[in-house]
């Protein structure tokens, strides 16, 4: 079963999928589908969102298990350790799955699926999509949890190089494992506008989620700076998230109610028709792997004013964009030069440098790459994989060969119960619908929900 093949049948695993949306929602859906087109056979798996529960076919054929798990918090679903086992499993037998794909570092659905994939002997290959600090607490606690994902899987991927330099240092992962394969864009679907805006009104545009880690706070001080040096300059604000009352409070106080436009959450659909409003893309995350709204705001021929933090200054070429410490003064300083140089901004030829630089079907067969490595890599038996569990930590170390021996005694007791000949196996066909149709479509769902 885990022979080496051309073709691979991949189980995507995370808890953030559409229809919630973000950066890794995104990735997980434009890689799957690009490898649907590629030949391979692709399920994703993730936590149920509302009544939408049992199995959905989107765009292309993509076939989407929402397990009736509801999420705890931050859309992560309750960690239950072994839980999840049972339909891990049957999962992976129904759809002769021969590599386990799981996406982002705090989701728990994806340790947990990465976990008994190894259990069950399965290859597996997982892409760190956020960054991490080393001294506080809720990051001592995730790169230790991130350790113990790591320790077994066979190959990691990461969005960018300091993306990749923060993995391996948090993780202890030998660097030669893990692979850096950046983000895409949708270029057809982030497209300049027809016409060329008149620049006799600058309108700077910020399309993100209003949090204290997307810089959400650094706004409130520059956008009233800006506003007091220009006055041909306006502000539109996409998005939602805790900080918007901050927003507003600022918008109130200095008066800039005609000047700052609140939109709330947009939805993905119509980003483009937000970006497209303006001349300069305002980014000021305090912490990011790789930014996908950049590239986004970059295809649609946005000037991109950002903070220089993690890994986006990799992202865009110099002439495209203007970096700035994630300081106030600096980033209106980054603002003004980004106004004197947008004249010289030639909106359709930077789109078409985008289509040239990131491509989904590019990041795709790298990632094949990826996958041909780790089903090529060697087989281990559990006390190979226990010794490098132990290699963790003195404590954490014997906890995590616990955790992992309890895993494989109810994994061989499931056998048991249920042996792998009684589990149905799913036909494979294909599902033919239009291509046209975004990633939010999807056929009728079997109304059985999972056996």
């Amino acid at each position: 079963m885990m022979g080496d093949q051309r073709s691979h049948r991949i189980l995507m695993v995370s808890d953030f999928f559409y229809p919630n949306f973000g950066g890794v929602e995104s990735h997980i859906y434009y890689l799957s589908q690009c490898l649907l087109k590629l030949g391979h056979k692709v399920v994703v798996m993730t936590h149920a969102y509302g009544n939408r529960s049992g199995v959905r076919y989107m765009t292309g054929g993509l076939k989407v298990y929402y397990v009736p798990w509801k999420p705890f918090v931050m859309q992560n679903t309750l960690p239950t350790f072994y839980g999840t086992l049972p339909i891990v499993r049957t999962i992976l037998i129904r759809e002769k799955i021969t590599l386990v794909h799981g996406h982002q570092a705090f989701s728990t659905l994806c340790h947990e699926a990465l976990m008994h994939a190894r259990t069950m002997g399965y290859k597996v290959v997982f892409t760190d999509h956020s960054l991490y600090g080393f001294a506080d607490v809720g990051s001592i606690h995730m790169n230790k949890v991130l350790q113990f994902t790591l320790a077994d899987v066979t190959e990691a991927i990461c969005v960018s190089h300091t993306s990749k330099e923060n993995t391996v240092l948090r993780s202890g992962l030998p660097p030669e494992r893990v692979f850096v394969v950046p983000n895409a864009v949708d270029t057809a679907m982030f497209k300049p506008a027809l016409n060329r805006l008149s620049t006799s009104e600058i309108i700077i545009v910020v399309v993100s989620r209003l949090v204290y880690r997307k810089g959400a706070d650094l706004l409130v001080e520059v956008i009233p700076e800006v506003c007091r040096m220009f006055a041909n300059v306006r502000f539109i604000i996409g998005g939602d998230g805790p900080k918007r009352v901050r927003l507003e409070e600022m918008r109130e106080k200095h008066g800039l109610q005609d000047r700052v436009e609140m939109l709330g959450a947009v939805p993905h659909a119509r980003v483009r028709s937000v970006l497209i409003s303006g001349h300069i893309f305002l980014n000021s995350s305090l912490t990011e792997a790789f930014c996908i709204a950049i590239l986004e705001a970059a295809s649609c021929g946005l000037l991109t004013v950002s903070t220089r933090v993690g890994g986006v200054p990799e992202v865009l070429p110099d002439d495209m964009v203007v970096l700035a410490e994630p300081d106030p003064g600096d980033m209106v300083q980054a603002i003004k030069k980004a106004i004197t140089i947008l004249p010289k901004i030639d909106p359709q030829e930077m789109h078409n440098r985008m289509k040239k630089l990131y491509d989904w079907h590019d990041v795709a067969r790298r990632t094949v790459i990826v996958y041909d490595y780790a089903v090529k890599s060697s087989d281990q038996n559990l006390l190979e994989r226990l010794s490098r569990y132990l290699s963790c930590g003195s404590w954490a170390g014997k906890l995590f060969c616990l955790v992992m021996i309890i895993d494989f005694l109810l994994w061989y007791l499931l056998k048991l119960w249920q042996p792998d000949e009684n589990i149905e196996v799913v036909p494979d066909f294909t599902l033919t619908c239009n291509r046209d149709q975004g990633p939010m479509h999807d056929t009728d769902e079997e109304r059985k929900g999972l056996k």
